[in-house]
């Protein structure tokens, strides 16, 4: 940085001295490759001779490209300042999606002129890469830029950020995760700008991590759901203890946090965050979800009274990722789980409609410790409580629906017992069968939950969710009415119908079931164990007559000295004939 070139400007400013600087130069430049697969990244490598003080303030130094596919489409890309060669502090991130040669024009921009490197290529050959997640054309799921659905299966696994090669995520825990099926993870993110780096200038220790927490998600075929706004850095007083870290956030050299959402001194300086987290992470095929802000009403600016004011800076970060972000990655935002606790200008934003359930903040929930059957069941209570809030989401917005934050111990059962990883599964399958785009992102992994949530539990709502092709379903409605001795809930398309048959209280094997408002005609019916985790080797077609279709659960028999036993539930699919 050539701060002391300042010094002839302000000479010739004050004795009218006609003194020019030379414009930009580019002084080494490097691409990574000349050949690279579809949707792995390509980058360039710089070292920039240029005039600024802030090599993070695209006002004061402006680094970007322009990349031609070769269909002829445009990619407007922009760079960023990335300490980490001495040779090369500049880069530029791009991911091609088309096969054949790309060209690119490099741009450098300061306040003494601008200048371009041009004649520039790479080609893009295949891959086995899907690409990054976006919304279906049936609008209620997702599915990879290839077309290939995508059914989330995953929680919050939050890192820490303490810096470059430190934090909680693990290479180890990744692999295990991966076997059991997630492919994906939720976490939030220490804010870029700190006291240390100062306003509008990122920490490159954190920013350092997230780069490897992305590349470890890559090499795994996982999307990471990156939380920008975590609500305790947000908050100076809204619930305590270690909800309050506010007082970390430099933020508040130019706002109280009250004001927050619409001051416009701090909304400037946010515009330039989000520029370098799209130039430094957009490229990369795992960002997933943009998860703007987790739970919104735990910042002073909500609590204060300034709920639109909330609801407006979330659009506005929103609507800047849209017209911004070149990959167009999705975004989402929560208010916490009370049942009275609703955001519906948020759900109405963003591109998925994320409501937060936790039982003990204004859910049906036992509190004396004593069960009574008669008027409450913590299992019934809990998972009805995920399908009343999914269907106001699927009822209310039009848009893929997900839990997006819940579990930990808000609950009747405490974490490492039976009725605990009872409630997990529950829910997880009641919100799959009620028309959620991904499982409920649980909170969180760690030592104590793993033994419950990093569980096989994981495992079999993959291989069920494998047989469903989400993306590609049309005409995607609840069912009806699903009829049983307990409780049902089914999802209806042309192509299919999948649901999940509970009782809390006893074995549903030999139950019937009849379902309502479906299409006439032959289906062919699967049953799947869930806590086994695999198809019932037995098949059925049935016919739907008069919009009704019925069939029943057998009984397993005992073969030898083992037991099949269908246990409290069971998910199905029934396919068009």
């Amino acid at each position: 940085m050539k701060v002391f070139r300042l010094l002839p400007l302000l000479f010739a400013g004050l004795w009218g001295l006609n003194t020019a600087l030379s414009a930009p130069e580019i002084l080494f430049l490097r691409a990574s490759t000349d050949s690279v697969r579809l949707f792995e990244k390509f980058e360039v490598r710089m070292d920039i001779k240029a005039d600024f003080v802030n090599p993070f303030d695209p006002d004061e130094i402006d680094l970007s490209a322009v990349f031609t596919a070769p269909s002829g489409k445009i990619w407007n890309i922009p760079g960023f300042y990335n300490y980490s060669d001495w040779r090369s502090l500049w880069m530029i991130r791009f991911s091609p999606d088309e096969v054949g040669v790309w060209n690119y024009v490099i741009h450098v921009r300061d306040r003494t002129g601008v200048m371009h490197k041009d004649s520039l290529s790479f080609v893009a050959v295949k891959s086995g890469h899907h690409g990054p997640v976006r919304v279906a054309a049936n609008h209620r799921y997702l599915e990879y830029k290839d077309g290939t659905s995508f059914y989330g299966v995953g929680m919050w696994y939050n890192d820490s950020y303490s810096g470059y090669n430190s934090g909680r995520i693990l290479p180890e825990d990744l692999d295990r995760l991966q076997r059991l099926g997630v492919n994906f993870i939720s976490t939030f993110i220490t804010p870029l700008e700190t006291y240390a780096s100062g306003m509008g200038r990122y920490d490159q220790n954190i920013a350092g991590r997230l780069d490897q927490v992305l590349e470890m998600c890559e090499e795994r075929d996982m999307i990471l759901s990156m939380n920008i706004w975590f609500h305790s850095y947000l908050s100076e007083t809204v619930w305590g203890g270690g909800n309050i870290r506010w007082n970390t956030n430099p933020y508040q050299t130019i706002t109280d946090a009250r004001d927050f959402f619409h001051s416009k001194l701090a909304w400037y300086y946010q515009e330039k965050l989000y520029r370098y987290m799209i130039a430094r992470w957009g490229y990369s095929r795992s960002l997933g979800i943009w998860f703007i802000v987790d739970e919104v009403n735990g910042t002073d600016g909500w609590v204060s009274g300034d709920t639109l004011g909330a609801a407006q800076w979330g659009k506005n970060v929103h609507d800047y990722f849209k017209a911004h972000d070149p990959w167009q990655h999705l975004t989402t935002g929560t208010r916490s789980g009370g049942i009275k606790e609703f955001w519906h200008e948020g759900y109405q934003t963003f591109d998925l409609a994320a409501r937060e359930i936790y039982e003990a903040q204004g859910f049906a929930i036992i509190r004396d410790g004593k069960i009574n059957p008669g008027d409450t069941h913590p299992l019934k209570d809990s998972y009805g409580n995920y399908a009343q809030e999914v269907r106001k989401l699927w009822h209310g917005y039009g848009r893929p629906a997900i839990i997006g934050e819940t579990g930990w111990d808000h609950t009747f059962y405490e974490p490492r017992t039976p009725g605990y990883l009872a409630q997990y599964h529950n829910a997880i399958w009641v919100s799959m069968a009620t028309g959620t785009a991904m499982m409920p992102f649980w909170w969180a992994y760690s030592g104590l939950l793993n033994d419950n949530i990093a569980s096989s539990r994981l495992q079999s709502i993959r291989e069920f969710s494998n047989e469903v092709p989400f993306s590609r379903l049309t005409d995607i409605t609840p069912v009806d009415s699903v009829l049983c001795s307990g409780d049902g809930f089914a999802m209806k398309s042309k192509e299919m119908i999948y649901g999940w048959i509970v009782n809390p209280n006893t074995d549903v094997a030999g139950d019937e079931v009849t379902l309502s408002g479906i299409m006439d005609g032959s289906y062919k019916l699967r049953l799947f164990h869930t806590w086994r985790g695999r198809f019932l080797d037995q098949t059925e077609i049935l016919t739907a007559t008069g919009g009704k279709l019925v069939f029943s659960i057998p009984q397993p028999v005992i073969t030898g000295s083992h037991a099949n036993y269908i246990g409290q539930d069971i998910a199905f699919v029934l396919e068009k004939q």
